[in-house]
């Protein structure tokens, strides 16, 4: 073997080690941002049952004392119904707070001080209402003024808004993680595809001489031709062997990604595969080089490598953008509600009238029906849920089927307000029903762009409005939303 083709092979395993270096340090940041993710997340969602627990057992600490307050007053008992209610709720609410903060210092120390004011407050009520029923309704008033009571409430108010505080404040801090990680990987990624197209750039330069000598020491070639296939045959196998056990590897691995993860794994993996494409020349040695082999490997180093790096690049991109749809409907949920007076029928016009050209262009049809017009709201809530459902109805109707879309109103019972927007699109089937809502899922078919997200911000909307949604539908036969909100949220608010 000529010095040439020993430096030709040494150089060739030097950029196969260099390039599958690379690749496993793009594999092991991508693997440890899943598991830095998962982590992550889950203590996002701990927390955020932590918030939602500590505003569950304040609402319904106040439902009781509203209750025994009315009671005190009238002596009717038809007042104690909001009492009643929650007095078997409250240590259910509890403990379910208490296993929640299992394993936090603080909050396990200020949990113990919440049980006990928990349990005065309780004794309280039930002491002043035994009172009112054994007719001693003026010391069952005296014992409310001694103030015992408030300070009680005022104290168990501070606890819980602390918890939500250090919640909120937990989110936000993991949601930046989130965010950090993904930049962190996506400029990884970045430099080892510089570093890739570098070192075919180099082994294209070390071919092209190679090759040079080639054309100078043919006859030498061909008297080494039989010993040189004889290598190239045991290092083809050899690197076919390694090349699949690097792909079992990867398919292990890419199997517990999350999707643009998975994308990731599969375009490095394409990568891999066009640094095959400059092996030819280097395996074949004894073999005069064909223009269809030139040809293939200008072709990976022009077009298939910088294609799949884009692809990794927006991949990266599309991870970050979930990232921050995490931190949007964290940060949604705790915007400062601002009640207001709304008119529905202006509101859901104005919003139509931003899509009439979307429906009138497949001869569609919409019809408004407001039985309850006014309500007391947070505006800018209710107009992201309305117009999230009407986007939804026009981007999944039936393919050459006129929409029609509906919106109504009507009160439901004294306190609340039931709006429905009801489509004859393609529909949802019933064991989709709850999983729309849920983040990052989606149903059905899916054709259209998205990310599973709109339906779960929805949802988080609608109950910080301190409202619901939910969904009756049946597949190829059109969905009706359901959305159920306070008429007063200002009451709501202030509780």
């Amino acid at each position: 073997m000529s010095a040439t083709q020993t430096g030709l092979v040494r150089s060739t395993l030097l950029f196969l080690l260099i390039g599958t270096g690379i690749l496993v340090i793009i594999i092991v940041a991508t693997f440890g941002l899943v598991e830095r993710t998962r982590t992550t997340f889950g203590d996002i969602l701990v927390e955020r049952d932590i918030r939602r627990m500590s505003a569950d057992l304040m609402q319904k600490l106040t439902d009781a004392e509203t209750g025994q307050r009315g009671f005190l007053i009238t002596g009717d008992e038809i007042f104690l119904q909001p009492y009643e209610d929650a007095i078997g709720e409250i240590r259910t609410a509890f403990d379910k707070l208490a296993a929640s903060v299992d394993g936090q210092t603080t909050k396990e120390r200020d949990t113990r001080e919440l049980r006990e004011l928990v349990n005065t407050k309780l004794t309280e009520l039930a002491r002043t209402v035994d009172l009112v029923r054994q007719g001693e309704q003026n010391q069952a008033i005296a014992m409310v003024e001694t103030n015992v009571g408030r300070e009680t409430m005022d104290r168990i108010r501070a606890i819980l808004d602390d918890f939500k505080q250090k919640s909120d404040a937990a989110i936000d801090g993991g949601a930046n993680q989130q965010i950090d990680a993904t930049q962190q990987l996506q400029w990884i990624t970045i430099a080892g595809g510089v570093a890739i197209i570098i070192i075919i750039g180099a082994a294209l330069f070390v071919v092209a001489q190679h090759i040079r000598a080639l054309a100078t020491s043919q006859q030498e070639v061909r008297r080494l031709n039989e010993g040189l296939e004889a290598r190239v045959a045991e290092r083809t196998e050899d690197l076919m062997q390694a090349n699949q056990e690097i792909q079992r590897f990867a398919y292990i691995v890419t199997h517990d990604l999350r999707a643009p993860l998975v994308n990731i794994m599969g375009f490095t993996a394409e990568l891999d595969t066009s640094l095959k494409a400059l092996q030819t020349y280097v395996l074949n040695d004894g073999k005069p080089l064909s223009e269809d082999d030139i040809q293939t490997a200008r072709l990976a180093a022009a077009e298939d490598l910088p294609e799949a790096i884009g692809f990794i690049r927006s991949s990266t991109r599309k991870m970050d953008g979930l990232i921050n749809a995490i931190l949007k409907i964290s940060r949604d949920g705790r915007r400062q509600l601002k009640p207001e007076e709304i008119e529905l029928k202006p509101l859901v016009e104005t919003i139509t009238a931003s899509v009439y050209h979307q429906i009138s262009e497949s001869d569609g049809t919409f019809d408004l029906d407001i039985r309850a017009d006014r309500l007391i709201t947070d505006r800018l809530s209710v107009e992201q849920i309305l117009g999230n459902l009407v986007d939804n109805a026009i981007k999944y109707k039936k393919p050459d089927v006129p929409l029609t879309l509906s919106i109504r109103s009507m009160f439901e019972g004294r306190h609340m307000v039931r709006i429905e927007v009801q489509d004859n699109g393609r529909g949802i089937a019933e064991q989709d029903h709850e999983r729309v809502f849920e983040l990052f899922r989606r149903s059905g078919q899916q054709d259209k762009a998205g990310e599973g997200i709109g339906l779960a911000h929805v949802r988080s909307l609608a109950r910080n409005l301190g409202g619901e949604i939910s969904v009756t539908s049946r597949l190829g036969e059109g969905s009706t939303f359901v959305l159920r909100l306070p008429y007063d949220l200002s009451r709501l608010v202030r509780s």
